[in-house]
């Protein structure tokens, strides 16, 4: 599972690397949280664009919102068929914009928290979905990340990861509608690039959002 990430990456070097002309309006984000506001590429009207979501799915037929707060993640492997997921997965994907990730490892006594980033410091794409929940105050639009098995570096630590698509895919994942070539996408990150370090429990609590949340964990 990843439940929190960053993105503090400029909004020019954004722009650039998504294709999109405007980037939304956003802090630095060192501790991004389930339900919180995340921005995310998308298509409309044949043009890509960045746009704001709550991160945690809310399904169209959903009675109750608050099922949002347990969909943050989708699993590559039943994301086609799960009734959650499944018509989002035909029809709206979208890639949700970070430059670093966390999970926890656990330990006897505890978990120690672990961030990922890539070793070039660029920013980069989450396979993601998102949907639109039409509810009494007006629609909701909400989205989820999909995770898969680790490749190396993240199974030190962990059992899942978060797809990470590479930069060539990202067409494919927003445009393809053959489901098997999406699913062919929703692999382990297969570059070299990817780095790990541990770094405080401070990351645990997400009103700590702060650049000292990523610093390296002394020895």
């Amino acid at each position: 599972m990843c439940g929190r990430y960053t993105l503090a990456t400029e909004r020019e070097t954004l722009a650039r690397a998504f294709g999109v002309s405007g980037v939304p309006e956003l802090p630095p984000r060192y501790n991004i949280a389930p339900t919180q506001s995340v921005p995310a590429v998308r298509l409309a009207g044949g043009e890509r664009r960045m746009e704001l979501l709550r991160w945690g799915l809310i399904p169209f037929w959903a009675k109750d919102p608050e099922i949002g707060y347990r969909m943050i993640n989708a699993r590559a492997e039943t994301v086609a068929e799960k009734p959650a997921y499944r018509e989002a997965f035909r029809r709206r994907r979208c890639l949700m914009v970070a430059d670093g990730f966390y999970e926890w490892k656990k330990l006897n006594g505890g978990k120690q928290p672990y961030y990922f980033r890539l070793r070039s410091g660029e920013p980069f794409a989450f396979a993601g979905l998102w949907e639109r929940w039409e509810g009494p105050d007006g629609p909701v639009e909400s989205c989820a990340l999909i995770t898969t098995g680790p490749n190396a570096v993240v199974g030190e630590v962990h059992d899942r990861m978060p797809v990470i698509l590479e930069p060539e895919d990202y067409g494919v994942w927003l445009e393809a509608e053959d489901p098997d070539l999406l699913r062919s996408l929703l692999r382990p990150y297969s570059g070299d690039g990817l780095v790990a370090y541990p770094v405080g429990r401070r990351v645990n609590n997400p009103r700590n959002d702060e650049p000292s949340v990523i610093e390296p964990l002394e020895a």
